[in-house]
């Protein structure tokens, strides 16, 4: 479910040249060259954010981990990267930095945060291909490269989920239209594993018509640090998105989760967003965003294992985006972005508690 800017060699014939009146034979005509089986890429997000009742703090509320700085320029992401693919085998391995990777990866040790992507695979059958080491998520509609996604800083339910994951893909393409991806992975955005389990994971992308892309995924497994206090989580990520006409594109996503949780019921929490996009212009395009995030005792928004004490979250925001595209390889993004919530989750300048929370956010990205 994610994509990068591509290096490509263009290939072209190349015809001798011929005295007046002669005839080239047939074999005459030098064929393309094989494409390359290496793709270079890389990528830089460098932004400035602004709370409007956080001026005293650097920092965004906890819970928001991309773009997650306020009231300075800083880099949200960068990285460089290179893929190996023909027709039998691929591998890829990209390196990173930025705000991005101290907050999604502070519990990682130091010699692994730096990895965004690396891992090596084959191809077991003609339609089918394992890979095995570290790789993007398989559940969500977002990721971790900006410039990719509809809107510049992410939902919270692309937040409050993970970028990325460790452990075995299988995927086998079953038609053009429908992919299957099975995984038994370290657990919920874990590079190293934490215990002595593991989770499985499921992903169905079916694109029914060429408008049309349809996603179900998948992750179930135990996610406490300790075997001894076992609490299974199960969760389920759908998105529909709909490219309408070449200029407008529309998408909703909607992931459920639940969490066992010692001397109580298990925790559920819900999320939903929906997404319009609009290009009014060749260089210029604007997005709108409604979402909510609702957690019973704050599972996953406020803390792996809550209190039994911690109020049950509900969140509701909205976001606009205006993009503009001075050179293909170059996005220049502005956003600006409001969540209430039920309960008063915020902190103002003061560090009094608040329920609503403002901010907004430029960006400048550079991709190939």
């Amino acid at each position: 479910m994610h994509s990068f800017f591509r290096l490509a060699l263009a290939s072209s014939f190349v015809l001798p040249t011929l005295a007046l009146g002669q005839t080239a034979p047939a074999d005459t005509v030098t064929a393309a060259p094989a494409a390359s089986p290496w793709t270079f890429y890389g990528y830089v997000d460098a932004y400035y954010g602004y709370d409007f009742n956080r001026a005293n703090s650097p920092q965004r509320p906890a819970f928001l981990y991309s773009h997650n700085r306020q009231n300075e320029f800083t880099v949200n992401h960068g990285l460089v990267g290179a893929r190996y693919q023909d027709e039998r085998v691929r591998a890829s391995l990209a390196l990173q930095a930025g705000t991005y990777v101290e907050a999604n990866y502070a519990a990682e040790t130091p010699v692994m945060r730096p990895v965004y992507e690396a891992y090596a695979g084959f191809r077991p059958t003609r339609r089918s291909w394992l890979d095995l080491g570290i790789f993007t998520s398989h559940l969500g509609f977002e990721s971790a490269i900006s410039k990719d996604n509809w809107t510049l800083t992410r939902s919270l339910m692309a937040e409050n989920s993970p970028y990325f994951e460790s452990g075995a893909r299988f995927t086998y393409e079953a038609s053009p239209k429908l992919t299957l991806t099975g995984l038994v992975l370290n657990g919920w955005q874990n590079i190293r594993e934490n215990n002595r389990g593991k989770a499985v994971g499921t992903q169905v992308q079916w694109k029914p018509a060429a408008k049309w892309v349809l996603n179900s995924s998948t992750f179930v497994g135990n996610e406490q640090p300790q075997d001894s206090a076992r609490r299974r989580r199960y969760f389920h990520d759908f998105y529909a998105s709909y490219a309408a006409t070449s200029r407008l594109s529309l998408a909703v996503v909607f992931d459920i989760g639940q969490q066992q949780a010692p001397g109580r019921a298990a925790d559920t929490w819900h999320t939903g967003a929906a997404f319009v996009r609009y290009a009014f212009a060749e260089r210029w395009t604007a997005a709108a965003r409604a979402e909510y995030y609702s957690a019973d005792h704050g599972v996953i928004i406020a803390a792996l294992a809550p209190a039994a004490a911690t109020p049950n979250v509900l969140v509701r925001g909205a976001s606009l985006n205006l993009d503009y595209a001075p050179a293909r390889q170059v996005l220049v993004r502005l956003e600006g972005r409001v969540l209430r919530a039920g309960q008063p989750l915020f902190a103002d300048a003061a560090a009094l508690p608040t329920r609503t929370y403002g901010n907004g956010t430029a960006s400048v990205s550079f991709g190939f």
